[in-house]
């Protein structure tokens, strides 16, 4: 046998060496770089067993924001959630390292982030750079409904939602504008034809799925697995607000076809009317919300903001519910205490409570009182000079916010069955004349009060 040189083995496994270190390189580049979708090092969150990727691209994105100055807030309802249980710890723990990872090591698709429109420019400097660091990244745009309005259907386009992509964790970035009410709204996500629908498991999103509506918070910078990030100050009462922060908007294209035929009174006592109703309605607001009382419009009030997108001119009154479970006894010095004196109340907290206040000149304030039954919701009637007591019928509904001449206000989510139920199916068409012991759609008899429960439930001031 020929004896092997030494030299040429050497030279071998040199090669057979170099050959696989350039493998090892290859592989790290195109499977293992952020860039490709990568997970990261696991060592993060390490002490708990969890997965650290989510905490490095949530890491990665707190960065690249705040190179762009770009004042974003942490909105993740199951983050959020967790931080309310540990809220106090959170504020007063010092800025030093902590012992695991705990809120973002969690190995969820989403984290969601908040922005404030007016905080930005939408520089596109922003993606440049997000594309350096290994993000892709996603632009849901749709039309701005506060450029909409009875003369014109705005065809602008607004961004709503941002999706950055990074490994397998995604930032969804929900951006909010100021409306007129002076609230917080966000957009609905609706992906477009063109989009990549599998660019991220869009159903698993916490927001957008409809618009929704907000009270501007206040934030408070804190330190969360090291990493420092803007929170609600309260965030319990943000995760409450999302519970029920569902907004609706009103249907101006409807209501230019309403108008189309039906002209609009334009004279000076329905210019005048609506001016007073809608001073009234923010006094009413105001004055319901320092007591902490959900309310939302109903019957004419509810109508108008349905049919036309304004106060009906003929209605000479403002119509609001209160479910009989939200009732105070503040309620009536409260709004004696604003101006508006008790006209009338009629019913008693058990059945039928209504309560009426009289308002600028002859423009009056009907609070209607709610009673929830097995399959139906129902307000009572009552009427003075015979006792006659009346029923009203609504099929169960959700509350849902508005926004009704520059008031952020409920309305129910259902609100076309909620109509129908009152006006029956010819609630299109306007009707002056008006009959409230016959003429509503869900009107029935509901007995009569008792002679010795007059000076009671029958109260005229």
């Amino acid at each position: 046998m020929q004896k092997i040189n030494r030299n040429v083995v050497l030279a071998l496994l040199s090669l057979t060496s170099l050959v696989f270190l350039l493998f090892q390189l290859c592989y790290y580049k195109f499977y293992l770089s952020p860039k490709n979708g990568a997970a990261f090092s696991k060592a993060r969150g390490s002490q708990s067993g969890q997965d650290s990727t989510r905490w490095h691209v949530v890491r990665k994105f707190l960065g690249l924001i705040s190179s762009h100055n770009i004042p974003v807030y942490l909105i993740d309802p199951l983050i959020l959630g967790l931080v309310d249980k540990d809220i106090e710890q959170i504020r007063s723990s010092p800025d030093g390292p902590s012992p695991e990872c705990k809120y973002f090591c969690a190995p969820r698709d989403f984290t969601t982030f908040a922005l404030l429109d007016k905080t930005w420019k939408h520089d596109v400097g922003l993606f440049r750079s997000a594309e350096k660091m290994g993000f892709q990244w996603l632009k849901i745009i749709n039309k701005d409904p506060r450029l909409d309005g009875m003369d014109d259907l705005s065809g602008m386009e607004i961004p709503l939602h941002y999706i950055f992509k990074l490994a397998s964790h995604a930032i969804h970035l929900v951006v909010f504008y100021e409306r007129s009410g002076n609230f917080l709204w966000h957009g609905p996500l609706r992906l477009k034809q063109h989009m990549d629908r599998k660019f991220v498991p869009f159903r698993k999103l916490h927001f957008g799925r409809h618009p929704g509506a907000y009270e501007k918070p206040e934030l408070l910078l804190v330190s969360i697995d090291d990493l420092k990030v803007q929170i609600p100050k309260n965030p319990s009462s943000f995760l409450e607000e999302m519970s029920h922060s569902r907004f609706l908007e009103c249907r101006y294209r409807e209501a230019r076809a309403f108008f189309q035929l039906y002209p609009d009174d334009a004279s000076l006592d329905a210019v005048e009317f609506r001016k007073k109703a809608k001073s009234l309605l923010h006094l009413a607001a105001l004055t319901l919300n320092n007591l902490g009382v959900k309310f939302w419009l109903s019957s004419g009030t509810c109508l108008g903001w349905f049919r036309q997108c304004n106060v009906i001119p003929h209605s000479k009154d403002v119509d609001l519910g209160i479910f009989i479970r939200d009732y105070k006894a503040d309620i009536i010095p409260a709004f004696q205490k604003a101006g508006l004196p008790l006209k009338h109340k009629f019913g008693k907290v058990e059945d039928s409570l209504e309560l009426s206040f009289q308002g600028e000149d002859d423009v009056k304030l009907d609070i209607f009182f709610f009673y929830e039954e097995d399959d139906h919701i129902w307000n009572g009637g009552t009427q003075a000079k015979s006792g006659k007591k009346f029923k009203y019928l609504f099929p169960k509904f959700t509350l849902c916010w508005t926004e009704f001449v520059e008031l952020k206000v409920h309305v129910p989510c259902e609100t076309l069955q909620y109509v129908e139920a009152n006006y029956g199916p010819e609630w299109k068409v306007p009707v002056k004349t008006w009959d409230w012991k016959s003429s509503p759609f869900n009107v029935q008899d509901n007995g009569i009060w008792p002679i010795d429960e007059w000076d009671n439930v029958i109260q005229i001031f």
